[in-house]
């Protein structure tokens, strides 16, 4: 919670604004029946009307202050809270932007937009009722009992059973329904993810015809909320009601009391009716103070989860004595790389070296799970090495600015990954100021020329969220295109060929050894036709390189390797390699 509310503090001269103008408010309200005290009992009763006017005059001017102090206060109340609210999301959006792997598993992506939605929308409801209520009740409700007592100290008992009264109503409902707040919230993430899962795999839910179970399972996740919901719900309306009849029993009382007390002349009309109002004022400052009792633990238990996401430091940063390259030619070397994701027992990756130089194309292939994806990953630094080093052109990669190490990398990864936007926003994406012709000859080589000219309006064209109004195999030659755009010194890519046919592969591969022959090119493939022309092919297994070298070496010194060519490739395709 303390983290979260460190965003209020550029705020502090609002808020002791509205301290002033809710001061000033709550001056000019118990002024108020003061005044009507007056006007009965001295302009009323003697009937002396220059009194009454002069009187009535005063009361509708402090009415019309009261009025501008009451709107001044709401309005920068409202400020506070609505640009602390949206520091705070702004915040959120960062920090996780800059989360690792490692960190994002540690919170679903439901939990994470209800954290920025739902608990940011929770701080912001609580934070204008706090600056409004817990500011004003307290200075209202001690000058009405002030008043009060100084008006008519006999009927101040009155006062004292109600507020008893409203004590033991709210310490019910304090207990009865805290509980249920952070219940509420989990439940709300719940509901997100269930949405969430079935809107992304709508296709598959359709094809397995899962309709049904999907719906039983949103019923379920739904009726839990509805239920938590109606319980929150009945006793919030089960507190104005009781509080309204406590209200009203007070003033019966203190009418019928002073009624007696007004007969045998011990006390005016006027100041009667004054007391009335004082007492409404300190029983309504007493349920405005109590309210926030409930509204500040709710908006404490959305601080939290709130805090819980911006108490996260990346594992993955800058270190403070980085160093940007002064020339980038992109020569990747690994030297005795091990890794480990957080928690695992074992080791993914186990001693791995090799280099990648410029102007050569480095192949990785080997069997589901055995390392392919997790290796290219540490070299944008998406997961840090456990041990040894990864070296761009001889510099470790950790003692780089992130920022200057992935503008060198060019980076497709396994699942393409389209924006809302035009196409040509989607190609611009890692080099805003690129011009028609450089989104021109990354289309070309990507193969995406042809597709595009056909669209309607050709670069112009809308591509849907996620990229779901193009094909897989489109989307992965517009992936390649925007990674192509960037013009950076090492190209990777991770299983970007799989969704193409064998022609499209082929024209790609050659389009690219033309117009990136200076780069440095990583690529992972399952195909064997894929990565066949590789300067070096890498063969994994375990997390261990088992095999290196060309297509020809590996076929005579790789078993591993031969048995994945020859389940693709005939023997005359394999050619005297396999001899």
């Amino acid at each position: 919670m303390k983290t979260t509310l460190r965003y209020f503090k550029p705020y502090i001269p609002y808020m002791l604004l509205v301290v002033l103008l809710l001061f000033c408010q709550a001056m000019c309200e118990l002024s108020l029946p003061a005044y009507m005290s007056d006007i009965i009992n001295n302009g009323i009763v003697p009937m002396d009307m220059p009194y009454i006017y002069k009187t009535g005059l005063i009361m509708v001017g402090l009415a019309f202050a009261c009025s501008l102090f009451a709107v001044g206060g709401g309005f920068f109340a409202s400020r506070t809270a609505a640009g602390a609210s949206r520091d705070i999301r702004r915040a959120l959006f960062s920090n996780v932007t800059d989360f690792s792997s490692a960190e994002l598993d540690s919170f679903s992506t439901a939990s994470l937009i209800t954290r920025a939605t739902n608990d940011v929308q929770q701080i912001q409801q609580a934070a204008v009722m706090t600056l409004r209520m817990a500011i004003f009740a307290p200075i209202m409700g001690i000058g009405a009992l002030v008043r009060a007592l100084a008006t008519s100290p006999s009927l101040t008992w009155t006062i004292g059973l109600a507020l008893a009264v409203i004590i033991c109503i709210m310490v019910f409902m304090f207990f009865a329904v805290m509980p249920k707040f952070r219940i509420l919230q989990s439940k709300l993430d719940r509901l997100n993810q269930v949405i969430a899962e079935r809107l992304s795999g709508l296709l598959v839910v359709r094809a397995f015809n899962s309709e049904q179970a999907e719906e039983e399972r949103f019923d379920v996740t739904n009726t839990e909320l509805r239920k938590i919901n109606i319980f929150v719900n009945r006793c919030m309306a089960f507190l104005f009601p009781s509080m309204t009849i406590v209200m009203n029993l007070v003033n019966i009382l203190i009418v019928w009391v002073g009624a007696h007390m007004v007969e045998s002349q011990n006390l005016l009309i006027g100041d009667m009716l004054a007391f009335l109002q004082y007492a409404m004022h300190v029983i309504i400052s007493f349920l405005f103070v109590t309210m926030m009792f409930i509204m500040i633990p709710r908006a404490a238990v959305s601080g939290n989860r709130i805090g819980e996401v911006l108490d996260i430091r990346p594992t993955i940063r800058d270190a403070e004595d980085a160093v940007t390259p002064s020339a980038l030619r992109g020569e990747i070397t690994f030297k005795d790389v091990s890794f480990a994701y957080p928690d695992a027992e074992e080791k993914t990756l186990d001693d791995i070296s090799f280099t990648a130089s410029p102007g050569t194309t480095t192949a990785i292939i080997g069997g589901t799970g055995s390392g392919k994806s997790s290796l290219i990953s540490l070299i944008p630094r998406l997961f840090d090495v456990t041990e040894g080093s990864i070296c761009l052109d001889g510099q470790d990669i950790r003692t780089m600015p992130q920022k200057s190490l992935r503008d060198a990398i060019g980076y497709v990864p396994q699942k393409g990954l389209l924006f809302t936007g035009t196409i040509a926003d989607n190609l611009r994406y890692g080099k805003s100021d690129a011009t028609m012709e450089e989104l021109e000859k990354a289309a070309a080589t990507s193969q995406s020329i042809s597709f595009i000219n056909e669209m309607p309006n050709g670069f112009d064209t809308e591509v849907a969220q996620g990229g779901t109004s193009v094909s897989g195999g489109q989307k992965q030659r517009l992936s390649i295109a925007r990674a192509l755009v960037k013009d950076p010194q090492v190209l990777i890519f991770d299983d970007s060929f799989s969704a193409l046919d064998f022609k499209t592969d082929a024209a790609l591969r050659k389009a690219l050894r033309e117009s990136a022959s200076e780069k440095t090119l990583i690529i992972v493939a399952q195909r064997i036709n894929t990565i066949m022309d590789a300067d070096q092919i890498l063969v994994m297994e375990d997390g261990r390189i088992v095999g290196r070298g060309t297509h020809e070496e590996l076929l005579r010194t790789c078993e591993l390797y031969k048995e994945i060519a020859m389940s693709q490739l005939s023997e005359e395709e394999l050619g005297k390699g396999v001899a």
